[in-house]
């Protein structure tokens, strides 16, 4: 298990929230989070395996993509709620299509949002545990510490 963090300290140390994993890969690969007190798309571009900090493209997200994909959120963390609990199989998964047309209305209005445009900066981004639930209503248990990236 990984070290976890009080969310004062998390603060104090510059990390800021994470809203959404839209993928997970031996970290964060994808999702909304917040870079200097503005919610942004982040997506990773290298997979570093030794612990250090990785590599992210990120762009500002509108207002309403924020509130579409926090709502989104909250359709799969109630699910997960009640997958963790037995109450549902995996195959119920909102994001397999056909299951729940909100998700699936809100997966093809963010489409366009998600992809990465021409221009995206590139950050560094180290993450931080913090000792909450690994899928919450309001986000998830990891945060992020964004730098610029050394040019070499």
């Amino acid at each position: 298990m990984a070290e976890t963090w009080d969310e004062q300290q998390l603060i104090a140390d510059g990390f800021e929230r994470v809203y959404v994993d839209s993928e997970w890969y031996d970290g964060p690969r994808k999702g909304l989070a917040v870079i200097d007190d503005v919610p942004h798309y982040f997506e990773g571009r290298d997979w570093n395996h030794d612990d250090e900090a990785d590599e992210y493209r990120v762009w500002p997200a509108s207002e309403a993509a924020v509130a579409m994909e926090r709502e989104q959120w909250v359709i799969f963390a109630r699910w997960n709620e009640a997958y963790e609990a037995g109450t549902v199989e995996s195959g119920s998964h909102p994001g397999n299509g056909g299951i729940d047309a909100r998700y699936d209305e809100l997966e093809s209005l963010l489409a366009p949002c998600r992809r990465a445009p021409d221009g995206a900066r590139r950050l560094v981004g180290e993450v931080r545990f913090d000792a909450g639930d690994r899928y919450r209503a309001d986000g998830v248990d990891h945060w992020f510490r964004w730098r610029p990236l050394q040019q070499e």
